[in-house]
């Protein structure tokens, strides 16, 4: 019997040492922060920098390179030129149109971040970002600062199309793990 009870102990132990961590001890970051694509007024921060030949009479401007210096802030108020007070980073990088069918975007870019818990710190965010889909994932494929050898991934959901502001507004929700110190 006390064989048995010890054999069942020993199991138990291993069945804890071997179950995956939860989520709260993996050292899983989460934030959300706000994306500001500007393409009106006076100090635009997308700018169309390349495009092919047919990219104009393309329905989704396929072939087109944007390079942005996007603000990053903790609200999603329209920033308009102005630098915002919420500002704490910016998205530096391009995207380029990059479906024939759809409006799906190849986004390589930075969040450099400038204020706040994560200041002097980068997160590379690399992927596809089909814009009309309610919510799309993009890849976190390194980091710097804070986010030394980071892995993880990001949310993307639209909160303001820009129409009539001229301002896109994206809600990123930020899922990352960065290396141990």
């Amino acid at each position: 019997m006390a064989g048995r009870k010890a054999a069942l102990l020993l199991l138990l132990c291993a069945a804890v040492l071997l179950a995956p961590a939860s989520a709260a001890d993996d050292g899983l970051t989460k934030f959300k922060l706000y994306w500001h694509d500007v393409l009106a007024g006076t100090s635009p921060t997308a700018i169309r920098i390349a495009q092919a030949a047919s990219t104009n009479s393309s329905s989704t401007f396929f072939g087109a390179v944007v390079a942005i210096d996007d603000p990053l802030t903790t609200g999603p108020a329209v920033t308009g030129s102005a630098k915002s007070k919420d500002e704490i980073g910016r998205a530096q990088g391009t995207y380029t149109f990059a479906d024939q069918a759809t409006f799906g975007l190849l986004m390589n870019m930075n969040f450099v971040f400038t204020a706040g818990d994560y200041k002097g710190s980068g997160l590379t965010i690399y992927g596809r970002n089909e814009v009309l889909s309610a919510v799309r994932e993009m890849s976190i494929i390194g980091g710097t600062g804070k986010f030394r050898m980071a892995r993880g991934y990001v949310e993307a959901r639209t909160m303001d199309s820009g129409a009539k502001s001229g301002e896109t507004v994206v809600e990123y929700t930020v899922y990352v793990k960065a290396a141990a110190a």
